[in-house]
């Protein structure tokens, strides 16, 4: 590349890149604006020349993730981008690097790299700072390998708990959704994408609430709860974190496929959000308008629609874009300026990245190690306080460490595999395992995997694998990540206690049990540990959730509960233990366990965190970030429903309810359970009044009125009422993890805007209104202990630009 601005460092990526876009010619261009899938490039030698000829002569926008479709550790993984940077830089016209893409949801989707508990998990911890810290180790981890775009976090609200995706989600509030997001993506950015990776915001728009909670399903919310409640979190991470790269929803939003929707695009996301980056297409959607939404006529038609509506690029490979976009472009069906206005976009990421400018990477073997196994004590950590604990009636947790028989029963008392749900590299392999055997997966994008897989690629990934799999699995997680069973966590958590572990059940009622084994070892046991729940991944029926893994029963498979039944009837104690991502009904579960945790998938570390729980070494630091129903005619059913709605209820509402069960779920939002006790007092406001668009300033102490260390999410939540347009009965508007040791003190100080409050008026626009806002701060969205009223007043505020979306808070420890 020759051009002095493209090549001069210090011109800024906007100039360099509408630079290098003057040069382009129109093939050039198109090819920047897709990618292709790495099937194209395998080989047990990385990528050979003749390969690299077919698939990249005129040049590559992105290349979709080569490290999920491979095994390939680190060193080797980073070999194969320089070979295709090299080959794009020296011997195409213009010398363009590719942007290389994975997955990094809860970790790295590719081998060798330290995996952390999934979405929900991380919701569990309500603790965003842990979050970001974790975005920042996954970013330095892709960097290290040459990747700079990471197609996450999940910004979706998941408010159906029919939805297989929601353990990739943060939850059904916007609030937290909001701040996890944005801490995600302050990690992976960091200050400055020179030494940060893009952060991709997904699925915009409305895709954790589709009909009947369905994957790839229209999305049938109104225009408000649209704008105030779904995009939220897109638009808080974009002003509060400059988010560089959206994904589309593959939904429809007022009976338009998002693919194609300039109002969603162009008119939402850039307009009225302010987002100047990139989007992206989640994989297929370009062929999704013609061939399964039907509103294109044929992939150049499709093409065309998602052009014009916004979709910069398409993902994982050429349909509707590359060569069929060129063919359109000189057929006079598309401007040449969009795909300028699109490739401008994707120059300019390229440099803001420092790809051109350093496109290859260090190749050292121990040093890509190290950095892979980064975060393991973080990982611990955040597993740990995602394990929340329901009830504890008959204060039965903590075991004993020594001394003691304890049965772990159950399906998932001795799988290794549970704490691994889809987008892990884990839950790849094993979904590469089933293709290879000619099974199909659920993993929408992955067609040309399962066409390849019977030829070549099969062979390449049972030569990449080498011994790494001879043993299974099962055996893979212990040996990479460190992973063990419950049962043995709890062996290296009580060394002296006797443990024996039984299945008694498959997680499905289809799968063998053996009841009479189980019974046996609980009649033998002095507690039992009920290891129960669900089965997540990318591949096959057997799955109770995951991408295209959605059910319309939410109860726990009745041959668990069943299995329940005959062991609470030998009469020895009994702790239940549900892994899962999405709600679970355990209506009748509990009616014969009295002790229950809830633990949400907590990757590499999340059975020692689960067993250091269990004996008592640590606090069960999670509170819940979804309400769990007690039966599927519930749902949707979450904190933020209006008054006289769900079970906002009010006290002169003669409809309460259901004629055959209560309308409040079993378990609310924010609910947990410490083993200590926490007393809040010495609530205080900093003003009793304050104009609408003023703050609202509120402290409270928080005390550990118990005997062990304990962890409290202290939460507060705001109830206003305005005129016509109604409002949540309450409110998420912030919350504090506080760490206490017993008779410590902490006192949290949170302020927030009254533009958090504000809501779309009948003329579109956000706005706050006069009148009370009764703050009520609680350890759950409906254990209330402490309450407030703040008066406001003034003309209505209008808070349609640059809305505050996050409240401050601190903590500070008292003795």
């Amino acid at each position: 590349m020759t051009n002095a601005t493209v090549g001069d460092r210090s011109r800024t990526p906007d100039v360099r890149a509408r630079e290098l876009l003057a040069q382009m010619t129109l093939e050039e261009k198109a090819q920047q604006l897709t990618s292709i899938m790495p099937m194209g490039l395998m080989g047990l030698g990385g990528p050979t020349p003749q390969q690299l000829e077919g698939e990249l002569s005129i040049g590559i926008g992105q290349i979709s993730m080569y490290s999920m479709f491979n095994h390939l550790f680190p060193a080797d993984l980073a070999r194969v981008v320089n070979t295709v940077q090299r080959y794009l830089v020296e011997n195409t016209r213009l010398g363009i690097p590719a942007m290389f893409h994975l997955e990094a949801l809860n970790g790295l989707v590719a081998a060798g790299f330290t995996t952390f508990p999934t979405g929900i998990a991380l919701a569990a911890t309500w603790n965003p700072a842990g979050v970001q810290e974790m975005a920042g180790i996954l970013a330095r981890q892709m960097r290290s390998i040459g990747h700079g775009q990471a197609l996450s976090p999940v910004m979706d609200v998941a408010r159906d708990a029919r939805w297989g995706r929601v353990h990739e989600s943060y939850g059904e509030d916007p609030c937290l959704v909001s701040e996890m997001s944005v801490a995600f993506t302050r990690g992976m950015q960091g200050s400055d994408l020179t030494s940060g990776v893009i952060a991709t915001g997904k699925h915009f728009l409305g895709f954790g609430m589709t009909d009947g909670g369905q994957h790839m399903a229209a999305t049938g919310v109104g225009g408000r709860e649209i704008r105030e409640v779904y995009a939220r979190p897109f638009e808080a991470a974009i002003r509060e974190a400059g988010l560089a790269s959206v994904m589309n929803s593959y939904s429809t939003v007022d009976g338009v496929p998002v693919g194609a929707s300039g109002s969603v695009l162009e008119g939402l996301l850039r307009d009225e959000l302010g987002f100047s980056g990139t989007v992206v297409s989640d994989y297929g959607t370009i062929g999704h308008l013609f061939d399964r939404q039907g509103v294109a006529t044929s992939l150049k038609d499709a093409g065309r629609l998602a052009l014009e509506a916004g979709l910069d690029v398409e993902l994982p490979d050429a349909k509707g874009y590359g060569p069929t976009l060129v063919e359109a472009v000189r057929e006079g069906l598309v401007a040449e300026s969009l795909v300028d206005r699109s490739v401008l976009r994707v120059l300019r990421d390229k440099f803001a990245l420092g790809l051109f400018d350093n496109p290859y990477v260090d190749e050292d073997e121990e040093r890509l190690t190290a950095i892979a196994h980064e975060g393991g004590d973080l990982a611990l950590t955040l597993a740990r306080q995602s394990v929340t604990l329901l009830r504890n009636d008959d204060d039965l947790l903590p075991l004993a460490k020594t001394t003691i028989r304890i049965a772990v029963i159950g399906p998932h008392a001795d799988v290794v595999a549970t704490s691994f749900p889809g987008y892990t590299y884990f839950a790849a392999l094993a979904m590469f395992g089933g293709i290879v055997a000619g099974e199909k997966t659920n993993m929408a994008g992955a067609e040309d995997a399962e066409a390849a897989a019977a030829g070549e690629m099969g062979d390449v990934l049972s030569a990449q694998s080498g011994s790494h799999l001879d043993h299974g699995l099962e055996e893979y997680a212990r040996t990479v990540y460190g992973a063990s069973s419950l049962v043995e966590a709890l062996r290296n958590a009580a060394p002296d206690a006797e443990i024996v572990g039984v299945a008694g059940t498959g997680v499905l009622d289809s799968e063998p049990s053996d009841l009479a084994a189980a019974v046996a070892a609980a009649e033998n046991a002095d507690v039992v540990v009920l290891a129960l729940g669900g089965r997540p991944g990318w591949f096959g029926a057997a799955m109770t959730e995951g991408e295209g893994s959605d059910r319309a029963d939410i109860d726990l498979p009745s041959v668990q509960v069943e299995l329940a039944r005959a062991i609470a009837a030998t009469g020895t104690p009994t702790v239940g233990v549900v892994f899962t991502g999405r709600p679970f009904a355990l209506t009748e579960l509990e009616k014969v366990v009295p002790t229950l945790l809830h633990v949400p998938y907590g990757g590499q570390s999340g059975m020692a965190a689960v067993a250091q729980v269990l004996v008592g070494d640590v606090d069960p630091g999670g509170r819940l970030p979804v309400s769990l129903p007690r039966h599927s005619g519930q749902v949707p059913v979450h904190q933020g429903q209006h008054p006289g709605s769900g079970y906002r209820r009010t006290e002169t509402d003669a409809h309460k309810g259901y004629t055959d069960m209560p309308s409040r779920p079993l378990y609310p939002f924010g609910h947990g359970v410490s083993y200590t006790t926490f007393e809040y007092s010495e609530l205080q406001l900093g003003a009793a009044a304050i104009s609408t668009d003023g703050t609202v300033e509120v402290t409270l102490t928080v005390t550990n009125t118990g005997t062990r260390n304990g962890s409290d999410i202290v939460q507060f939540y705001a109830s206003h009422r305005a005129r016509v347009v109604t409002r949540p009965a309450q409110e998420l508007v912030a919350f504090a993890r506080v760490e206490l040791e017993p008779g410590e003190s902490a006192q949290v100080e949170v302020a927030f805007s009254t533009g958090q409050l504000a809501y779309l008026g009948l003329d579109g626009t956000f706005v706050f209104e006069a009148g009370d806002i009764d703050l009520l701060v609680g350890a759950s969205s409906d254990d209330i202990r402490q309450r407030a009223t703040v008066t406001t007043s003034g003309p209505t505020a209008d808070w349609s630009h640059q809305r505050p979306l996050l409240a401050t808070v601190e903590v500070t420890h008292r003795p």
